[in-house]
């Protein structure tokens, strides 16, 4: 059993025009082989995109294969558009879904007349290779003080098996109870708060293995993103 707290100042980022990303697992030029995911999370990156700029800021189109590709939009909104015919203004406090599949092309950009845009995007590993690609786009859950099933569970469908997105956003002094799955990914996108002894602070992130039923108490107003995987078939670090 283990609880360990990664600062968001341990976090590596990458700069380009409009677009500043910090990325919580070994990414891109930032190899690091003692933190190449934690379960089937293979990616945690957290962008801010300013769309003032003289070109579209975010991603221009790339492809992807064999990944659940999972955005939670925090402020502003982004502009998602594949070559599965999907094309969608994904506002703050939505939830988009892209299995890549074997393959497909897609875009992200910030939504212009929304202003700057800062979202959460997660890679996850499919229990399932292969396959053709799907997208599905969730409404914002109610205002809640308790965490939300936004993604797997009840929420929208996801190809990985056993993980569930669940978010909170959280009044000064609220305390919720973190499921009781083996694994679990505990990110404080804003605010501060306390996981019984270990603060958070925005950016902040604890991964917790075999830690359960831990509660976190906001102390400012906080948004809470935590992922909770269910499944420890061998294979999933």
């Amino acid at each position: 059993m283990s609880m360990a707290l990664y600062a968001a100042s341990q976090r590596s980022s990458s700069t380009e025009a409009g677009r500043v990303t910090r990325h919580s697992f070994s990414f891109g030029p930032h190899y690091d082989p003692a933190n190449l995911g934690f379960g089937p999370l293979v990616c945690h990156n957290d962008d801010l995109l300013d769309p003032s700029g003289s070109r579209p800021a975010g991603y221009p189109e790339h492809p992807h294969s064999e990944l659940e590709i999972v955005t939670w939009v925090l402020e502003g909104a982004l502009v998602h558009t594949d070559s599965a015919g999907a094309r969608h203004v994904v506002a703050a406090g939505h939830a988009q879904v892209l299995s890549a599949g074997a393959g497909v092309r897609h875009s992200e950009v910030a939504d212009p007349a929304s202003g700057r845009c800062r979202f959460v995007q997660a890679w996850l590993a499919p229990s399932q290779p292969g396959g053709a690609p799907s997208y599905v786009l969730g409404d914002a859950p109610a205002p809640a003080t308790d965490l939300v099933e936004v993604v797997g569970g009840a929420g929208l469908p996801i190809g990985t098996r056993g993980a569930r997105l669940l978010v909170a956003r959280l009044r000064p002094g609220r305390a919720v109870a973190l499921p009781d799955d083996p694994r679990q990914h505990v990110f404080a996108a804003t605010g501060a708060a306390d996981l019984e002894g270990v603060a958070l602070r925005a950016g902040d992130a604890v991964r917790l293995d075999g830690e359960g039923g831990r509660v976190v108490t906001a102390s400012e107003e906080t948004e809470l993103l935590v992922w909770s995987f269910g499944d420890r078939r061998p294979g999933l670090g």
